[in-house]
């Protein structure tokens, strides 16, 4: 979309100074209000996943700091049905949002868990073979470490541009983007996003101080007849 960003005064008439913004990084988000109660039973489910395989899995995830990561199709799992049938509802709001073909819906096509005790954390990242990914915050006490996106465009780091001090930026300025966890919050972003997490440092030892969220990737399949 085109917009006027200054009008230029010359002699003789004036000059506008327009903008596009062609290549936007799109993030979509989403508090449920029944977060409380739905917390609730997804936590139960991923500690029994958790007491099941205790090793879990190693991906982004830190093994060595206790970073746990389940198996890779809880989506699969009845127990987590609420949880899947909320997230394709609001997926299905992020495909008409867009203008995607209406013979086609998007689905989880994996889904898993990670705990982040205190001081883990996850390494930067993508999601290969989808195309889009999310996270919903299960359990998120003060100071559990926050997502982090990196401007994808890696020219930007070949010459940054100066800008005034002590001044807050520009959102299409920023390189990097970071966002708080909530519990009862979700995420949805293109794949190929490279993202991580802060280590947590939350206070504490014990179960309410891990940082616990169910993570996702998305494709478009076509819808049954």
């Amino acid at each position: 979309m085109t917009r006027t960003v200054r009008t230029i005064e010359t002699e003789g008439g004036n000059d506008e100074l327009r903008r596009d913004d062609y290549f936007p990084t799109l993030v979509f988000s989403s508090k449920l209000h029944d977060a409380e109660t739905m917390n609730r039973e997804i936590l139960d489910a991923i500690l029994e996943e958790r007491k099941k395989d205790t090793k879990g899995i190693e991906r982004s995830n830190f093994r060595s700091l206790g970073g746990w990561h389940s198996h890779n199709h809880l989506q699969k799992d009845p127990k987590f049905k609420r949880l899947t049938d909320r997230l394709h509802m609001m997926l299905a709001g992020v495909s008409d949002n867009l203008g995607y073909d209406k013979s086609r819906e998007l689905k989880i096509t994996t889904m898993w868990s990670i705990t982040n005790p205190p001081l883990s954390s996850n390494r930067a990242h993508v999601h290969p073979g989808a195309l889009w990914s999310g996270v919903y915050y299960v359990q998120a006490p003060e100071g559990a470490g926050q997502i982090e996106f990196t401007d994808p465009r890696t020219v930007t780091i070949m010459n940054s541009a100066s800008f005034i001090p002590k001044q807050r930026r520009q959102v299409e300025c920023w390189t990097k983007v970071k966002v708080k966890p909530v519990a009862g919050k979700m995420l949805f972003f293109p794949s190929w996003l490279y993202h991580s997490v802060e280590p947590n440092l939350a206070q504490g030892d014990g179960l309410e101080s891990e940082r616990i969220i169910i993570s996702f990737n998305i494709n478009q399949v076509k819808k049954p007849k």
